[in-house]
């Protein structure tokens, strides 16, 4: 086997997930021979950069960063990207001259199977990787027919309290303390200050929301009704918006509760289950409330707050989503799910083709070996164990990422090439 080695490599890292976890993959490629630079776009962005020297700050207008961008990429002779989330227009302008300049792309994100995993990849992601192009066919095929060990369904989100603290420490240093930085521009479109706040009233109430969370759940599980679960995503979440067919999340909202109205058994209920990061710049609960009324299906329309899943899961009938990765623990589950964006497991065998009111009325269910063949895949090469916010998640993460960015060849491709290797480690160790 190749030695997995730094040598000759020069990284350049982009804009990561909130706090430290760019800093210390850094260490892990330098570790192995790599060097390794940081632009920050602002103030959050440097603070968590351990090393000063190596750190480039872009203070230009956004119009300016693709040309200084490629102009970094040949004067550090990068060889190198790294980014978090492959939509951000700073992202996307570095990929492009990346691509141009044949530099390899390692694109991170939250992961496709949550919540104990983090999803790495090269060249896109979401919509954009190269997981869409694959049938459950050839991945079969790739796994060469074993037989899949048996996979417990996440139960939990993981490190939200470090996901929401980090959060809101990153907008308090981009609001506090971002002169350098006079022409940065939030890639969501909401002012930094509104930001900080709503992180800031999301880690304060954390307490309270987690107990609306289980008293409405408790109320749904306690109905003895059958119920279709609607799985919400942020509204300004970039799969939303980039990989989805709707212009607003009131226009998903609208067609949900029309559908369920034409389509859903009289004795049928529909649970809204909002994304756990959900901080009410999206005012969804109203939305949902005046919809089941004007359809006259407000007694059986509930809405309930983000965070765990796997209760109602357990109950459900269905799910519906846009893009959601939470689909994929109703997958797991063969629940019948509508998946009515761009979604990597939006496959045939997988998702519901039915238009939304039929699938009320009566969904289909997954084809469970399929989804046992795409589950499997994933956890044997992009799924990576661990998280990025926690510190105990980013040390069981950077184990494995450090060789895996390190490596030849993208995950996908090392799947297709492994012969005698050992599979990953498919449970997870606590």
């Amino acid at each position: 086997m190749k030695q997995v080695t730094g040598e000759n490599r020069r990284f350049l890292f982009l804009q990561g997930p909130h706090g430290p976890f760019f800093d210390r993959l850094a260490g892990g490629v330098r570790a192995a021979g790599a060097q390794a630079w940081r632009v920050a776009f602002n103030r959050g962005d440097e603070v968590f950069w351990s090393d000063a020297d190596r750190l480039i700050r872009a203070t230009c207008p956004p119009a300016d960063w693709p040309a200084l961008c490629a102009d970094l990429l040949a004067e550090k002779h990068i060889t190198d990207i790294a980014l978090y989330g492959d939509t951000r227009p700073c992202h996307e302008a570095a990929i492009a001259a990346a691509r141009a300049a044949g530099i390899t792309v390692h694109i991170f994100e939250e992961g496709y199977l949550r919540p104990y995993w983090i999803t790495y990849e090269r060249d896109g992601a979401n919509g954009h990787s190269r997981l869409m192009d694959m049938s459950i066919a050839e991945m079969r095929a790739r796994l060469r027919g074993e037989p899949a060990p048996p996979i417990e369904a996440p139960a939990h989100w993981g490190d939200m309290r470090q996901h929401v603290f980090y959060g809101a420490l990153y907008h308090w240093f981009v609001l506090a303390m971002n002169r350098r930085y006079p022409h940065f521009q939030p890639h969501r479109g909401l002012p930094v200050r509104r930001e900080f706040a709503l992180y800031l009233q999301r880690l304060g109430l954390l307490p309270l929301h987690a107990a609306q969370r289980f008293a409405a759940t408790r109320a749904v599980r306690a109905g003895g009704f059958p119920y279709h679960l609607v799985l919400l995503q942020l509204a300004h979440d970039a799969s939303f918006q980039r990989h989805g067919p709707f212009d607003t999340m009131d226009a998903f909202l609208a067609l949900c509760v029309e559908s369920f109205a034409l389509g859903a058994p009289a004795h049928h209920h529909l649970v809204f289950k909002a994304h756990p990061l959900e901080d009410g710049r999206s005012p969804q609960r109203g939305a949902i409330s005046r919809l089941a009324r004007r359809h006259g299906v407000a007694g059986r329309v509930h809405y309930v707050r983000g965070g765990k899943l796997a209760l109602l899961l357990d109950g459900a009938t269905s799910a519906v989503t846009v893009n959601s990765t939470a689909g994929q623990q109703a997958l797991w589950r063969g629940l019948p799910l509508a998946a009515l964006g761009t979604a990597i497991y939006g496959k045939p065998g997988l998702v519901s083709g039915q238009p939304l009111a039929e699938f009320f009325a009566a969904p289909r269910p997954p084809d469970a070996e399929a989804y046992a063949v795409f589950r499997r895949f994933l956890l044997e090469t992009s799924q990576v164990p661990g998280g990025y916010y926690s510190r105990r998640g980013r040390a069981q993460a950077l184990r494995r990422i450090v060789d895996m960015v390190l490596a030849a060849d993208d995950p996908y491709t090392a799947r297709a090439l492994r012969s005698d290797a050992e599979p990953q480690h498919l449970r997870l160790v606590r």
